[in-house]
């Protein structure tokens, strides 16, 4: 029996209601390209909780490639500032192998909420690590150093990147 999804990504698209976590469970196991693309599209919704709801559902649908860079946008785009930290945990669901420069630039980057989503992929996700992805990590580690106030809380972030860098370095002299 076939489901009309037409009427769950409509209840995402309006004032939610307490069905929209159904919804979202119900389209993520779905998770046809139909509603791949809805969802897309609902990143740019005027309602933010919308806007997460579709990431959310992005996240549970099993073939989302297609939706990863849409996701990292709607992270960095500033009308989504007060919530880029519960977009960004839709990644928890996405292959995010190839992206581990763009995600380690929000750990530096990025308020206190995504830099510790981003630090939470960073430490459990699988990434595609090379001598390019190493340099570019540090040069935007440099970038953040050069920019920021050497206070308590930059020297704690220094040991934690550094520790992080060396391990990167470790691997990639190890397997290349």
């Amino acid at each position: 029996m076939a489901i009309d999804i037409t009427p769950l990504i409509q209840q995402l698209s309006v004032e939610l209601s307490d069905n929209a976590y159904k919804a979202s469970d119900t389209l993520g196991h779905i998770g046809s390209e139909e509603i791949l693309q809805a969802m897309i599209e609902l990143l740019t919704h005027t309602n933010p909780d919308s806007r997460y709801m579709a990431a959310r559902t992005l996240g549970l649908i099993e073939n989302n490639e297609a939706a990863l860079e849409a996701i990292l946008e709607a992270v960095t785009n500033q009308d989504n500032a007060a919530q880029a930290g519960d977009l960004l945990s839709a990644l928890e669901g996405f292959n995010v192998n190839s992206k581990y420069v763009e995600i380690f630039k929000l750990y530096l980057f990025g308020s206190f909420k995504v830099s510790l989503v981003a630090k939470e992929l960073l430490d459990y996700k699988e990434f595609d690590i090379t001598p390019r992805v190493l340099k570019k990590a540090q040069k935007h580690w440099n970038h953040y150093a050069n920019n920021i106030k050497q206070d308590d809380a930059f020297k704690l972030r220094k040991e934690e990147v550094d520790d992080m860098l060396d391990d990167l370095a470790v691997y990639v002299n190890r397997v290349c």
